[in-house]
């Protein structure tokens, strides 16, 4: 009988995290960052069927990067949990700390498990707030850690670049024209310092509204409004965004609901 070949706990653990980095890695960035009136997401993305940016409930909304399937089952998991939770106690009591220990105990049960390989995913969980010191980004590495974020975050691709860029430029009370430029100018650096072309059909935007009237603070940026923010023509696009934000409620008010829209 042959001997078992042996591997210590810490180097299985360092080899399947190594490998969970890997895949995130290839996938294209997401960047999340606070301007004046609420959350901005920016991911680089030309497919508009399968979004990396997504509506969880009223308030919360979620962002990922490396396996579709993977993080779109979390994402189904989340708005679950959030529509049961505010059907069951109340709205109020869903919230992107809760929703982000959830998350944090199924990764790393996974993560721990030598029966599975480990998700190749990293999260952003993210709540608009009543002004911008209530809001909350929660950032969720492969292995269920939670990293509490302030002002901006980058996961997947040369997160650490881009992340090193926000820090350097981003500041309290952006406009929302503001924190488009300065998200898609730091997506559109490459790892070698150099710079490409982002266009809107490239690019999947939203934006928790907190002036939003509605309760479902959720929206997508497309169209004309997306291209007259990048073209720098900020003021008529918030103001865009402001008439738009008075329209009627989608049908449905649950958080399941706003999964239909995937």
């Amino acid at each position: 009988m042959t001997t078992p070949f042996y591997v210590s706990p810490q180097q299985a653990m360092a080899d399947r995290a190594e490998y969970a980095r890997k895949g995130i890695a290839r996938g294209r960035s997401v960047v999340v960052l606070q301007y004046s009136d609420g959350i901005l997401f920016v991911a680089e993305n030309p497919s508009r069927a399968l979004h990396k940016v997504s509506e969880i409930y009223d308030r919360i909304a979620f962002a990922a990067v490396g396996k579709y399937n993977e993080f779109e089952n979390l994402r189904i998991g989340g708005v679950r949990y959030a529509d049961l939770r505010g059907y069951t106690y109340d709205r109020d009591d869903v919230t992107a700390r809760g929703l982000a220990n959830v998350y944090a105990q199924t990764l790393g049960t996974i993560f721990s498990s030598a029966a599975e390989k480990p998700y190749e995913v990293e999260l952003i969980v993210a709540e608009v707030g009543e002004g911008p010191a209530d809001d909350q980004i929660y950032r969720l590495p492969h292995d269920g850690s939670i990293v509490d974020e302030h002002g901006s975050v980058a996961v997947g691709g040369n997160a650490d670049q881009i992340s090193s860029y926000l820090d350097q430029r981003h500041r309290d009370g952006m406009t929302l024209a503001e924190a488009l430029k300065l998200a898609v100018d730091s997506l559109a650096r490459d790892n070698n310092g150099g710079e490409r072309s982002l266009t809107a059909e490239q690019l999947e935007v939203a934006v928790l509204d907190r002036k939003r009237p509605q309760a479902r603070k959720f929206k997508r940026v497309l169209g004309g409004q997306l291209a007259r923010l990048l073209e720098g023509s900020g003021a008529a696009a918030e103001a865009d965004t402001e008439s738009e934000s008075g329209d009627s409620e989608e049908s449905g008010e649950s958080g399941e609901s706003s999964a239909s829209e995937e």
